[in-house]
């Protein structure tokens, strides 16, 4: 779908919850090949067995990849990604739990450039028994209603 939603238009506390996602041995598999981390933690089951956490664990980045990924179900052709601040995986995720996203809009800043401002959501991933596994801040930068028309 798409919608144009300016910067005026975020509204501070609004959220977004997307529907949950089963993570796989293929993922793992996949995102060690595209990515060349083959740790045993992520590939080794017999090695983590020796573990902590007793079972191999996915690639944080592999969840941030996913979670990224699950919120982004709208084209708005006046926003664009600006980046992340504050990634921290905060608890593993194993080969058959569900992970859920949450955003939430934080903040809302003016850009350098006039026309555009900063919109802040904190992303929070969670697994199925509601522990938070992943958090940061996605950084968008939206363009302002025209002149004009504000």
């Amino acid at each position: 779908m798409i919608k144009q939603v300016y910067f005026e238009d975020y509204e501070l506390g609004s959220t977004r919850d997307t529907f949950g996602r089963t993570i796989t041995e293929t993922d793992i598999v996949q995102h060690a090949g595209q990515t060349g981390d083959f740790f045993p933690h992520h590939m080794d089951a017999e090695w983590c067995k020796q573990t902590e956490f007793k079972q191999r664990i996915a690639h944080g980045t592999l969840i941030f990849s996913v979670a990224v990924g699950m919120t982004a179900g709208e084209i708005n052709p006046v926003a664009f990604s600006y980046g992340y601040d504050r990634l921290r995986f905060i608890k593993p995720v194993f080969i058959g739990d569900t992970i859920r996203v949450r955003t939430v809009i934080k903040s809302k800043r003016d850009h350098k450039r006039p026309d555009m401002g900063v919109v802040s959501e904190l992303l929070e991933a969670t697994n199925q028994r509601g522990e938070t596994v992943l958090a940061c801040e996605h950084l968008l930068l939206v363009q302002k209603r025209p002149v004009g028309t504000r």
